[in-house]
């Protein structure tokens, strides 16, 4: 590569500007994101792993610039965006790919679909009217959008478990230990990671608390 020197006198002063292996007459498509100094004409192309990261988060967090409101959630989008990204995390588990996997979790757990998605089972369920020890419950609308934007995984502490006791029977008293919402909801947020793995490591003859199965598969087999 040879060495050319060239001289751009715009000013009253001469500046002389070194540029190796570029003729001055040549077409230089620049960089999407501008020149990198201002003597630097020639920047390095986007790699192609970058891309494809920035591709696989823009579409995890498509729904959430949409949703401003809790009422506003396409659900049909949010459960297929979740059931997409699960299906990949299987895919990779069979293949062997375990770093694609922790991408893959790290990506659900962090996108708008997973924790709406957790939000809404924690809010749904029997448990829904009880709070923990901090006495929170998420039973309105406002609430529930403000829990799904304060679900972070970064940083994240799990508090206390309240304890009650219910009774047994006539004469006994069985505790129970009930989590905060927030907690709640985080442990379904990383169960939707961390379910296809365990479901696709399981084994294929196991039929107790497992889901889509039956007694009568376990009949059939």
């Amino acid at each position: 590569m040879d060495l050319r020197v060239w001289e751009d006198g715009e000013s009253e002063g001469r500046t002389v500007i070194v540029r190796i292996g570029v003729e001055p007459t040549c077409n230089i498509t620049p960089h999407e994101s501008g020149q990198t100094s201002i003597g630097c004409l020639v920047t390095r192309e986007l790699e192609k792993p970058t891309e494809e990261i920035r591709q696989m988060t823009a579409k995890a967090g498509a729904i959430s610039h949409k949703a401003t409101n809790w009422q506003d959630i396409e659900w049909g989008k949010v459960h297929r965006q979740v059931r997409r990204l699960q299906a990949r995390i299987v895919k990779a588990t069979q293949e062997g790919r375990w770093g694609k996997v922790r991408s893959l979790q790290r990506l659900l757990t962090r996108s708008f679909s997973g924790k709406a998605l957790a939000v809404k089972r924690v809010t749904e369920n029997q448990g829904k009217h009880t709070p923990g020890v901090d006495g929170v419950i998420w039973d309105t609308p406002k609430k529930k959008m403000h829990a799904v934007h304060q679900l972070n995984p970064r940083g994240y502490r799990p508090q206390p478990l309240r304890r009650v006791y219910i009774p047994k029977n006539k004469d006994r008293l069985r505790p129970l230990s009930i989590p905060v919402m927030k907690d709640r909801a985080m442990q379904a947020l990383f169960l939707l990671a961390l379910d296809p793995v365990a479901e696709t490591l399981a084994d294929p003859n196991s039929f107790g608390f497992r889901k889509a199965r039956c007694q009568a598969d376990a009949i059939a087999q």
